[in-house]
């Protein structure tokens, strides 16, 4: 089936991702594993290296430009950097406004408004979030559709996004900064913890990888039981602290350092982050 004839699918159309970087391959990757067509696949990525390995790896056609990606296709997904896109989908204008896509965006602090403006105005966007155990097919993606965006195509970028991981929708726009304080910046949070579990495993006298095994299998497991459980995170929680135990002694310091109002503080703080980011592109 040709480009143009999948494009008038909505089960399956045509996707431009422009730009091949890490997010781009793993959504890729998913998409591919999960049945679509690579002739459906069409990419734009400057880095010669990266345009032959999503050629080998995955049999996309790729491109050195925006333009020649995006030619019959539905669907683009922009997976460039944020200080990037302006002036990317300026270029893309002519071509956005002689034939409306659907246009996908994963980069922080780009609003809806900015990239349909920059797009020629009147786009459909939507706005995703993904983070990055996406990566691994374990991702999870926040997404915002704007009013133009109609039912089929919310459901062609869920099953798009969907190809790493679940996706949750958010009515509200301005609550994707929130989204990606909880989930797009969350990894980091957790990593920071294995960070400061290792070493004070270290500092217990515990080997460094005896120390790095304890705590990744332990946030692994922990992780797993969150996921698996129809039980909230606070009555796990309370399942594994004993009273006048170990776990209670640790607890009971953290919270007497402010555990729970430094973790406010800190995703306040990445979301404050992420509306100035999208002011800075206005």
């Amino acid at each position: 089936m040709s480009p143009e004839s999948q494009v008038s699918n909505p089960e399956s159309p045509t996707v431009a991702f422009i730009g091949g970087g890490n997010m781009a391959r793993s959504l890729i990757g998913g998409m591919v594993a999960r049945g679509a067509a690579p002739a459906s696949i069409r990419v734009a990525e400057p880095v010669d290296a990266l345009r032959q390995s999503l050629r080998s790896e995955f049999g996309v056609t790729t491109f050195t430009t925006a333009a020649e990606a995006a030619e019959g296709a539905s669907v683009w997904l922009f997976a460039v950097k944020p200080q990037v896109m302006r002036s990317v989908c300026n270029a893309m204008t002519e071509q956005a406004q002689a034939h409306p896509p659907l246009a996908i965006s994963v980069a922080a602090g780009i609003t809806s408004g900015q990239l349909s403006h920059w797009l020629g105005g009147g786009m459909a966007v939507v706005r995703a979030m993904p983070n990055t155990p996406a990566l691994l097919g374990a991702g999870i993606t926040g997404l915002f559709a704007n009013q133009p965006t109609t039912s089929t195509q919310r459901e062609q970028a869920a099953t798009l996004l969907g190809a790493v991981g679940p996706t949750v929708w958010v009515e509200d726009e301005a609550q994707m900064d929130a989204v990606t304080a909880v989930s797009g910046s969350g990894p980091a949070y957790v990593f920071l913890l294995a960070e400061a579990m290792q070493a004070a495993g270290v500092a217990q006298g515990l080997p460094e990888q005896t120390a790095r095994a304890l705590a990744t299998q332990t946030l692994l497991g922990a992780s797993r039981m969150l996921a698996e459980s129809e039980q909230p995170a606070a009555e796990l929680r309370r399942q594994v602290t004993s009273p006048n135990g170990t776990t209670h002694a640790a607890i009971e310091t953290f919270q007497a350092g402010g555990f729970e109002a430094l973790v406010a503080k800190a995703v306040a703080a990445a979301a404050v982050r992420g509306r100035e980011l999208s002011a800075a592109h206005d």
